[in-house]
């Protein structure tokens, strides 16, 4: 599949309507049409199914281009929520509330918070931007144990922008869904504090609406070019040793990889489970490098959610249908329909480096094989596997913001 009928090419800037209106929206619209002819060309589209998703997936990066360019105010600052389950992208993390911020170089910023009981809170502030071409430069990354809080978990850190310096990103992860509890978080530009807003004028509206075109078309070419940096340079059906995230914190480790199996086929991921780490996961996401259904369908588990067999390793099953002579189980990923797809594991705040004896083992059998490999797994009946799916919905719509 290659283009859609109908969709006009990209004309000129936006000029005035016939009528005499201002027609400023037209960036963005010609940017949608481009952004459309991209989904429906990308090369992983073989069904009806997949450009279904893209459709899906094109609607979370216009909202994002949306919040992007009106959402956010450098004389202004505030943390926006761009990835969550209504706009996935980056193989977004599903335990993860993910918060930006612009910076100015030079200014001063006042953060301001009250720790939740989430298994990490990491700070991170980024020079440049991902592109198709270029990832963003790591020039700061520490966690909450650098802050000094109060009794009740209350914390104030300042910070003047450094040349280069673009957006803080703070990320707030969860280990166990059920049970941790969000915190609260604020930035102010010290400069500009107690000072009106600036005045809407056509000229603003007018960069407005580029700046969302133009982040548009640039998010979705960035993401469908930077699996093939990382995740699709390795051997299909492997996963790496856990090393230091690309661009990543200074906490964390991962193993990346990606998938490719038969309707009749399953992966069995082997990995110890890892207590000098507060938090741990593995997920499998799309070839659109987004994270797939989270909150109806088990496609991602932490440790906290995951069965540990007596031997301390955790054995996940990846397949289509429930791995066990039919029936599910605690550790099944389900692909949800993608034959092909990104794989990530996460250790997060880590108390020592992790080696190879600390990664995962990977290996395809048989989907009627699965259970000469899993010794101590029992199936799950379909009333306690609904009452899996049900927890993640609750502790989604609890958890998530958007």
């Amino acid at each position: 599949m290659t283009a859609l009928d109908g969709i006009p090419a990209p004309s000129t800037a936006p000029v005035d309507g016939a009528d005499g209106s201002w027609d400023l929206t037209a960036p963005l619209r010609e940017a949608i049409a481009e952004a459309e002819r991209l989904i429906a060309g990308a090369p992983f589209v073989r069904t009806e199914a997949d450009l279904l998703e893209g459709y899906d997936y094109l609607a979370g990066r216009i909202r994002m281009a949306m919040q992007t360019a009106f959402d956010y105010d450098l004389e202004r600052p505030l943390f926006v929520n761009p990835t969550h389950q209504f706009s996935r992208q980056g193989l977004d993390n599903p335990d993860a509330i993910y918060f930006n911020a612009y910076l100015k170089e030079g200014v001063e910023y006042v953060i301001r918070g009250r720790r939740g009981t989430s298994a990490d809170l990491s700070f991170q502030v980024m020079g440049g931007a991902y592109t198709a071409t270029s990832a963003a430069t790591s020039m700061l990354a520490f966690d909450d144990r650098e802050l000094e809080r109060d009794a009740e978990g209350r914390f104030e850190l300042r910070y003047t922008a450094e040349p280069g310096a673009k957006t803080l990103i703070v990320r707030e992860v969860f280990n166990d869904w059920d049970a941790e509890e969000r915190g609260t978080l604020t930035i102010e530009r010290v400069d500009t504090l107690g000072q009106p807003a600036r005045p809407l004028t056509r000229a603003l509206l007018a960069k407005k609406y580029e700046v969302a075109a133009r982040s548009l078309t640039s998010s979705i070419q960035t993401w469908f070019a930077f699996p093939q940096f990382f995740q699709y340079k390795e051997p299909v059906n492997t996963l790496t040793t856990p090393a230091s995230t690309p661009g990543g914190l200074a906490s964390q480790r991962s193993s990346i990889g990606h998938y490719a199996l038969a309707e009749d086929e399953a992966m069995i991921v082997t990995v110890p489970r890892c207590d000098d780490a507060a938090y741990q996961a593995i997920q499998i996401g799309s070839d659109w490098y987004a994270s797939t259904d989270y909150e109806t369908h088990q496609t991602s588990l932490t440790k906290a959610q995951a069965q540990t067999d007596p031997d301390g390793l955790m054995r996940f099953v990846v397949s289509e249908h429930p791995p066990l002579d039919g029936a599910p189980i605690a550790n099944w990923l389900e692909t949800t329909g993608h034959r092909t797809g990104s794989m990530m594991l996460r250790w997060q705040r880590l108390e020592r480096d992790l080696g190879p004896d600390d990664g995962p083992q990977v290996a395809v059998v048989p989907l009627a094989e699965v259970a000469r490999h899993l010794p101590h797994t029992a199936p799950l009946t379909p009333a306690q596997y609904a009452e899996r799916i049900a927890a993640r919905q609750r502790a989604v719509a609890r958890r998530m913001i958007s």
